[in-house]
């Protein structure tokens, strides 16, 4: 692989046979590829693979809960030993791309960055990095590889390790927890169908691709790839975890039902949860183990895109792999919304009483994106107005994805509709300062309502932050304070996730840790609109949960890694995409 290949020729011994160069000449010869590289290197035992499985140490949860924040931590460091090379110029934004090229050799935290792709180097945890491996260790085969080589060789050793612990905790969910004879006798058939769903069908699937992976790695200790397994079973087989997710809004309910009417259910997973096994972890968040596995595959599968060659065939099967786990992930987030979608649209039917002419609310491709109180200015703004008490009253508004509809709360926890408007038929205008009064005030315009005619409504927040969440939801076009994900420049104000966050409303973000972030919109009462990079999911969060990358390299490198995840097809790669599935398909 070239200047790193040199090393080994000068070497007094080929990997791992303590043979000289004038005895093996592939030696001699120094490789300059990794297929070469490849050629020269002994398979790993597959006796000696199977106990590295085998003796993995964490549960999933506990694997995936260190890994990022070992993740972030690393970028932490990276961020402050890049700003603080940068002595705090204000000139860093702006520095010519020749320029940054020059300081980038003497940079030290490339390197360091490195455990932020791989696994735990904890020994007490028995996970080791591929490099730390005894059979690569004793083959040379470090001396071949290139430093980015080694890096995806970590990546790809990660996504394998990682399925391993997660079909260790999957495993305990279904041996220790349902098929346990006592939670049998007193669950209700239905009441475990919904609890563990076809929890059987995902941990066959998840048996059968380890079982794949493994004998991937049993072919070289040097992984060819793995990305082409990946795409395989997220096209032909991961549709099990559609299923499994999909429950999830019954499989909530029904659990805390259970935990409230049943209290031999809620004792036995109380004495079930204290075992040893289970690492004091709790019984839900073995039930949630399978879409936070196919989240975190496919953010493993982009670590892997990010380190190999630009246009070579490992780069296709990657990108094949990511947008096939794309689509599993949206079909389980989907999934997930339709069953909870439908129950709400019903309720808030019922609840409506309409002064104008009806709508029909409950469809199949509309749902619900934003509701609460507003205060509506009543008479024109003037001064003798502003002195009166009555100079605001309540409204409510919900919000659908193709509706507004504007009402007045009634008795009866009902309300009473007095507008609508098509959602593309709205605008909005924030008022400039105008005091305390008329603070966290903006216009929302209806170009046609109800009537058929222009109305203009002055609407009031509680705070800004509130004000900014309603002028977003209700124009999703508006320009916002920062540009998107998909304008492409280069730098943005940016976010990483310290702390985990589930969205309370459904405008919010639910955030992951270590989940990167362009900001959007921000607001002085602590609240960010924000893109994640990793799937440009956009939604409103606290900015308590997560802090600012400062340094506009990391921030830049962030957006480029995404827009090569991101790409679209050339048309060289949509003429080879055929070719290269059916290579993949015959390794199989």
């Amino acid at each position: 692989m070239g200047p790193g290949a040199q090393k080994q020729s000068e070497s007094s011994s080929t990997p791992g046979n303590g043979t000289t160069p004038e005895e093996c000449p592939a030696l001699a010869d120094s490789p300059t590829t990794l297929t070469e590289a490849l050629q020269m290197i002994h398979p790993i035992p597959a006796d000696s693979w199977r106990n590295l499985i085998e003796q993995i140490g964490l549960l999933y949860q506990e694997y995936r809960d260190k890994s990022t924040l070992q993740e972030i931590e690393a970028r932490r460091q990276q961020d402050a030993e890049l700003q603080g090379s940068a002595d705090g110029s204000p000139a860093s934004e702006d520095t010519p791309e020749e320029e940054e090229e020059e300081e980038e050799p003497a940079s030290p935290p490339e390197r360091r960055a490195l455990p932020q792709i791989c696994l735990l180097s904890n020994p007490h945890s028995r996970f080791n990095l591929w490099q730390d491996l005894p059979e690569i260790q004793s083959s040379g085969v470090l001396e071949i590889l290139q430093p980015e080589e080694v890096k995806l060789q970590e990546a790809m050793f990660e996504l394998v390790t990682s399925e391993a612990s997660y079909y260790k905790s999957l495993n305990l969910l279904v041996s220790h927890f349902m098929e346990n004879e006592r939670l049998k006798k007193i669950l209700h058939p239905s009441e475990a169908h919904i609890l563990f769903s076809n929890v059987m069908d995902v941990l066959a699937v998840s048996e059968r691709f380890l079982l794949e992976l493994e004998h991937r790695m049993e072919e070289n200790i040097v992984i060819s790839d793995v990305c082409d397994i990946v795409y395989h079973y997220a096209a032909n087989h991961f549709s099990v975890y559609i299923t499994y997710v999909s429950n999830q809004t019954y499989q909530e309910r029904t659990y805390k039902q259970l935990l409230q009417e049943k209290a031999a259910f809620r004792e036995l997973i109380a004495q079930l949860e204290l075992d040893p096994k289970c690492r004091g972890l709790p019984f839900s968040s073995f039930l949630i183990l399978p879409f936070q596995r196919i989240t975190r595959l496919k953010l493993l599968v982009q670590n892997i895109l990010k380190r190999v060659e630009e246009s070579s065939e490992r780069e296709g099967t990657a990108l094949d792999a990511h947008r096939e786990l794309e689509m599993v992930v949206k079909a389980c987030n989907e999934g997930v919304r339709k069953m909870s979608r439908t129950e709400q649209m019903i309720s808030i039917q019922k609840k409506m009483e309409f002064k104008i002419k009806s709508v029909p609310i409950i469809s199949h491709s509309r749902w619900l994106l934003k509701q609460g109180e507003l205060q509506q200015m009543s008479g024109p703004k003037t001064s003798r107005t502003l002195r009166t008490k009555k100079l605001f009253r309540e409204i409510y508004l919900f919000l659908f994805n193709d509706l507004l509809v504007i009402c007045r709360q009634i008795p009866g926890d009902k309300y009473q509709v007095f507008d609508s408007a098509s959602r593309g038929l709205l605008r909005v205008e924030e008022l400039e300062d105008q005091g305390q009064t008329l603070a966290n005030v903006f216009i929302l315009r209806l170009l046609e309502n109800a009537d058929d005619r222009e109305a203009t409504y002055m609407l009031k927040a509680s705070s800004q932050s509130e004000m900014k969440r309603w002028m977003t939801s209700l124009a999703p076009n508006r320009r916002t304070k920062f540009v998107s994900f998909t304008s492409r420049l280069l730098d943005c104000p940016q976010v990483q996730c310290v702390h985990p966050y589930v969205a309370q409303q459904p405008d919010e973000l639910t955030l992951e840790l270590a989940d990167i972030l362009n900001i959007l919109e921000r607001t002085e009462d602590g609240w960010i609109f924000g893109e994640r990079l990793h799937d440009q999911e956009r939604g409103w969060f606290p900015s308590s949960m997560t802090e600012e990358i400062l340094n506009p390299k990391i921030r830049s490198q962030n957006l480029k890694e995404c827009f090569r995840v991101h790409k679209m097809d050339d048309p060289q790669r949509s003429q080879n995409k055929d070719r290269r599935k059916l290579g993949s398909r015959n390794r199989q």
